[in-house]
């Protein structure tokens, strides 16, 4: 997701009931069709669906470094209570290598309750979770950077620690903080992160969410412009209108409820339709875009969009 004047896209696979070949095959696809990125959520059972098989975030991405040569790999987003800050920074930084260069560390608090209870894994109130992220970025970026790093905080100490090799990405790969938190989440994406990525149920309020961040940044003297802004969301796009109730029946029982926010997400029609609303979405300042594809990134549908939308913005 470099230059920040470009208009990057990306193919979200939430990896359930796919082999790895289904997921390698996708981006091998996306790699060849011109998409930036890739992502991948990072769950230890499908929520809400645990009789589904997954597979493990950093596994898998880390399997798709070595097969693929262009595409940057993320996650949207990692769950900060299922790894201690000093893994997780060695793990990036080796998949930053590994990869040569293509890690978006994408990083969040945790969102979903019955997950962690299950698995015996503490999940506190959503207070203190902000601070523990606050802490594992903290940490990462003086892992990232520093010959060796001190920190004594509230949840984690370091004593001299080094950490070698070093990414390849410098000072460190971006690190994208996703929610829509105005009382939390978007004052730490203000304090640490490179990234904001709009989560889909934030959709309908991404304008005012816009402006929150943009003041929480006024108000600790950061340039709001230095901030990258991305979103998810339901993508339902076919070649021509008279198939688009049957794509909209399929997207809305794929994703069905209020948080996926298919009607305020925009993005259904033709390639014509999407294009325009990209436009409009570019103007707030949205410069990545992250796509569930309505049906799972079907090769005709991964195609259409390369071919005829993504050209639109080189």
């Amino acid at each position: 997701m470099s230059g920040a004047s470009k208009i990057g896209f990306g193919l979200y696979i939430p990896q359930l009931a796919f082999s790895f070949d289904d997921i390698r095959k996708r981006v091998q696809m996306a790699e060849e069709l011109g998409y930036d990125s890739v992502w991948f959520m990072d769950h230890l059972m499908a929520p809400g669906l645990p009789q589904i098989p997954s597979l493990e975030a950093w596994t898998l991405v880390s399997a798709l470094a070595t097969c693929t040569e262009r595409i940057r790999l993320g996650h949207l987003v990692l769950c900060n209570v299922f790894r201690h800050p000093v893994v997780l920074a060695k793990m990036a930084c080796t998949l930053d290598v590994i990869s040569n260069g293509r890690l978006d560390l994408g990083i969040g608090t945790g969102s979903v309750p019955d997950e962690h209870r299950i698995f015996g894994l503490p999940f506190p109130g959503i207070g203190e979770r902000t601070r523990r992220l606050e802490e594992t970025i903290r940490i990462m970026k003086m892992l990232f950077t520093e010959e060796e790093s001190t920190f004594q905080g509230e949840f984690y100490s370091l004593d001299k620690a080094p950490n070698l090799p070093k990414p390849v990405q410098q000072p460190h790969p971006p690190i994208h903080v996703g929610g829509g938190g105005e009382k939390f989440t978007l004052p730490l994406v203000a304090r640490v992160a490179d990234s904001w990525n709009c989560p889909t149920y934030s959709l309908a309020e991404l304008e005012s969410k816009i402006g929150v961040l943009r003041e929480e940044c006024r108000k600790i003297g950061r340039d709001p412009d230095s901030l990258r802004i991305s979103e998810e969301a339901v993508l339902v796009i076919v070649p021509k209108r008279a198939d688009l109730d049957e794509a909209l029946e399929k997207a809305n029982r794929r994703y069905p409820g209020a948080s996926w926010r298919i009607n305020e997400g925009g993005f259904v029609g033709t390639p014509e339709d999407v294009i325009e609303v990209i436009r409009q979405k570019a103007e707030l300042g949205i410069s990545h875009f992250a796509f569930f594809f309505y049906d799972r990134a079907a090769p005709a549908t991964l195609e259409l969009f390369g071919k005829e939308v993504i050209p639109a913005f080189a």
